[in-house]
């Protein structure tokens, strides 16, 4: 069986003080754990082997288990080149990535952090291994290797969302005080109870520890405003074939052009066409290795920013307070889900990724439209309770079948549970903490192979014409 790292075991992730900016960041497609977290590792692994004061003349980098099956299909590779050049997800230029790698692929050498040039082949020095380390699916070994034959070594763990820990130490999210921490539902409820905050204000006051009020909701107001940029990016995009050998059509384009010659403008009787086209034009974007806001992966980056239009478009009197509250509230139940269970679809599959996108989205909408602190956890419940066991199986590792349209359900999803949630007064059978429980349990008694390794499911029983 295999186990988290040590430093994020299960007694002490209960205790971890995450920040929204943790669970929300602005980056590239088309993985959160096989793109984003790598190329975070290759990056601080590149500054720290600069840091030795010795140049390396050489680097190798190991992927092990899941990163390595479906690593190319994830870009994997491409992630590491950057990382190690010096880029992070935020700061490429999405357009620009395929001149860097290929530029260091044909020359054979990059600019380590974009300083001293340096050998690299990366038909030999970056490596594949099937079999996963024990501690995690998602493990990197990094090895820098000076002109004398001395060595700098480092390994680190992608765990989802793009956040990744370096093997021995303990997270920093251990060493930071909240006004109100919580580690399950039930503490949020009675917190928030006693408090007499909404689940979003409470999120906002802990947000204190890191930033000022002003800066917590300007940067939730640049999320926002991010994810629906990559709406619009994935229905303007002229592409019309996503990479990858697939050859799967981008979709969002035609749909869009449809919907609008219709004339028949926003209308509940089109709700779902709406929904289903803004999920599926971010997640066509994500998987053409464009600008994303992971949420909180990059592979369920298109739940949220649907769910957030919708309650934009389609809701009478949304205000710009309830779209932050939506994501703040979002962020609480993620939280939950990262502290409790995982977020990475290599630990629980696909569960792990939409199933939690559209337990966030749910709770989001449900306090965007007033409801109370206990429809919010309903909701969230509801959310996950209909997409336990989801399983991973992205068909030629690429984030692209069955994980667009994935994306949409969830969507749909999570406003039908936030309208069920309102319907009711918040009482229900299952917790929210027992449904994350009997998530995080299925991820355990579930396959390897149904977890983000394309061995099984639809990656095997797909058969190409």
């Amino acid at each position: 069986m295999l186990h988290a790292p040590q430093s994020l075991s299960a007694s002490s992730q209960a205790n971890l003080a995450i920040s929204i900016a943790d669970l929300f960041a602005i980056g590239i497609g088309p993985s959160s754990s096989h793109t984003v977290g790598p190329m975070k590792a290759a990056y601080t692994f590149a500054q720290s082997a600069m840091a030795t004061g010795r140049m390396p003349a050489r680097i190798q980098c190991t992927l092990y288990g899941s990163l390595a099956l479906t690593g190319i299909g994830h870009a994997t590779d491409k992630a590491i080149l950057l990382g190690l050049s010096g880029w992070l997800p935020d700061t490429v230029d999405p357009m620009a990535v395929n001149m860097i790698v290929d530029a260091i692929r044909t020359n054979r050498t990059l600019r380590l952090v974009g300083e001293a040039h340096m050998a690299f082949n990366a038909d030999t020095d970056l490596i594949l291994v099937s079999k996963p380390l024990v501690e995690h699916p998602n493990g990197i070994d990094f090895v820098a290797i000076f002109g004398d034959g001395g060595r700098f070594e480092q390994r680190y763990f992608s765990i989802g969302g793009g956040a990744i820990v370096k093997a021995g130490e303990n997270s920093v999210m251990l060493n930071i005080a909240l006004r109100h921490p919580f580690g399950s539902a039930a503490e949020l409820l009675t917190l928030c109870e006693v408090e007499a905050l909404s689940i979003a204000d409470l999120v906002r006051t802990n947000e204190s520890a890191w930033r000022s009020a002003v800066e917590s909701d300007a940067f939730v107001d640049q999320i926002r405003d991010a994810m629906l940029a990559s709406i619009e990016a994935g229905c303007v995009s002229q592409e019309t074939v996503l990479p990858g050998g697939l050859k799967v059509k981008r979709r969002a384009r035609a749909m869009r052009d449809k919907l609008t010659a219709a004339g028949t403008g926003f209308c509940h009787s089109n709700m779902f066409e709406w929904v289903s086209l803004w999920a599926l034009a971010v997640n066509e974007e994500n998987a053409a290795g464009g600008r994303i806001v992971t949420a909180p992966t990059n592979g369920a980056a298109g739940v949220l920013p649907a769910v957030i239009k919708y309650y934009e478009t389609f809701e009478r009197g949304a205000t710009p307070e309830g779209a932050r509250n939506l994501l703040y509230t979002a962020a609480a139940i993620g939280f939950l889900y990262k502290k409790r269970a995982s977020i990475s679809a290599a630990e629980m599959g696909c569960q792990g990724e939409v199933g939690v996108a559209c337990s966030m989205a749910a709770a989001g909408l449900t306090s965007a439209m007033g409801g109370t602190n206990a429809q919010v956890e309903n909701a969230a419940e509801i959310g996950m309770e209909h997409n336990l066991g989801l399983t991973c199986d992205p068909i030629g590792g690429l984030v692209q079948i069955p994980c667009i349209e994935r994306n949409t359900m969830g969507a749909i999803k999570a406003i039908n549970a936030a309208h069920l949630a309102l319907s009711g007064d918040g009482s229900h059978v299952v917790s929210l903490d027992a449904v994350i429980e009997t998530m995080r349990q299925t991820g355990e008694d579930m396959k390897a192979k149904y977890k983000e390794t394309s061995l099984g499911g639809l990656a095997v029983n797909f058969v190409e014409c």
